[in-house]
């Protein structure tokens, strides 16, 4: 297929999806696919409500429609896959999405139609899960009548300086051609340019252990600051002296949520204990990582007590609940198990977060956000670090001059805080 001839569907326009079929509706004849027919009404009218892409970015991809009807992606010729692949209760993969959009494209699959997929997986799975569904839907030969490819994600959102087309894209193919093709269509979007991996199971892989690596550093730090807090000392202080030197990693404590590193690092987990390997270090690192909202909540009651306020009945505002600064993603979010624990200790807890919506956080954690901050506290957490949050007086919001102030992420003036994460 010569890519002037074609036609792409990007199957799942969330934080991933819309940008990428923003920037080849800017080249190709482009459609963005997604069976939230909500979502797509929101984007035909321009609107996007993960702030990922502004009304002038939607309209100016010039060959770009959206469509939740599957008839209106018959007949393109290149299906990019970039459907969320969670974890389930029991910390293993969850690839009911993945399979589902498998099965539907395979339903409409023709011959010589390219498949790429960019859900985050595990090493293999894409030709051990996805192509025999895409067979079986469509019945066609896998690298004869039809052929994959695989580009990992590498989107992180809210960031507005490292974008889809600044960031160096990992693709390949099922075969040496198609890892050409691959490689082109990107590289016809990607302004840094692109990595060809060996195979696909290697640029599987590859993004399998970035979110990996992140995590493992930042468990490292948590364990840290768990050490610290019984030696009586700042972490933040000790990281900031041991940061003066060049080649130190300057990772901080702190809540590890969200669709990538929480979940990632369990999928590469599963495949190693499937070919009969058990992975400490990786496992380790969850563990730590894992258990520090459960740290932060009986470290806020600690701090209650000390301060001299009864635990049943007082009041703490939390500021933030999305998994990150500046993103309304509130999906993996661990500021809610903290919420959970707080209320389990009988305190009266609000929760304020102008970036999230309130109707996704009663939907996904079952409280109600407030909708402004009226009401003086007995503690306060700052949970997230949003860019506005420095403009709230916080001082003016303690109930009295023993009421305390946990600055989970080093972001407010240390003056101004009684203790740090």
């Amino acid at each position: 297929m010569k890519i002037e001839k074609v036609k792409i569907a990007i199957i799942g326009q969330g934080y991933v999806g819309l940008p990428l079929a923003i920037e080849f509706g800017k080249k190709y004849p482009t459609i963005g696919f997604d069976i939230n027919n909500n979502r797509i009404e929101d984007l035909k009218n321009y609107i996007d409500h993960t702030n990922e892409a502004s009304q002038e970015q939607l309209r100016s991809a010039g060959q770009l429609s959206f469509s939740s009807d599957i008839n209106d992606i018959i007949s393109c010729n290149v299906y990019i896959v970039t459907v969320p692949t969670p974890i389930d209760e029991y910390k293993t993969p969850d690839l009911k999405p993945l399979e589902m959009a498998s099965k539907m494209i395979g339903g409409i699959l023709k011959k010589e139609d390219v498949v790429i997929y960019e859900s985050t997986v595990f090493p293999g799975c894409t030709e051990e899960i996805c192509v025999p569904l895409l067979e079986s839907s469509s019945g066609l030969v896998f690298n004869e009548d039809f052929f994959c490819g695989y580009s990992p994600e590498r989107i992180v959102p809210g960031d507005k300086v490292n974008t889809l087309t600044t960031i160096i894209k990992v693709t390949s193919g099922s075969t040496s051609q198609v890892a050409d093709f691959v490689d082109d269509l990107y590289n016809s979007i990607i302004k840094v340019g692109t990595y060809k991996a060996a195979n696909m199971k290697v640029a599987e892989a590859s993004k399998a252990i970035e979110n990996a690596q992140r995590d493992l550093n930042i468990s490292f730090v948590n364990e840290l600051a768990l050490i610290f807090d019984r030696v009586g000392i700042d972490t933040q202080d000790v990281l900031d002296a041991a940061g003066t030197k060049w080649n130190f990693l300057k990772y901080k404590p702190g809540l590890v949520g969200g669709h990538c590193i929480s979940v990632d690092p369990y999928y590469l987990a599963y495949k190693a204990e499937n070919l009969g390997y058990h992975p400490e270090v990786i496992l380790s690192g969850r563990r730590v990582n894992d258990n520090m909202s459960a740290f932060v909540a009986n470290k806020m009651i600690k701090m209650l007590i000390k301060a001299g306020k009864q635990i049943k009945g007082s009041k703490v505002l939390i500021l933030g609940i999305t998994f990150k600064e500046n993103c309304p993603d509130i999906r993996n979010s661990k500021v809610a198990i903290v919420y959970d624990e707080l209320k389990e200790f009988g305190l009266i807890v609000d929760v304020y977060d102008y970036k999230a919506n309130s109707i996704e956080v009663k939907q996904e954690f079952g409280f109600n956000l407030i909708d402004e901050i009226k009401e003086k506290y007995d503690g306060i957490l700052l949970a997230v670090a949003h860019n506005k949050f420095s403009m709230i007086d916080i001082q003016s919001l303690k109930k009295d001059s023993e009421s305390i102030i946990f600055d989970l992420k080093g972001f407010l003036p240390r003056n101004q805080v009684t203790s740090r994460l």
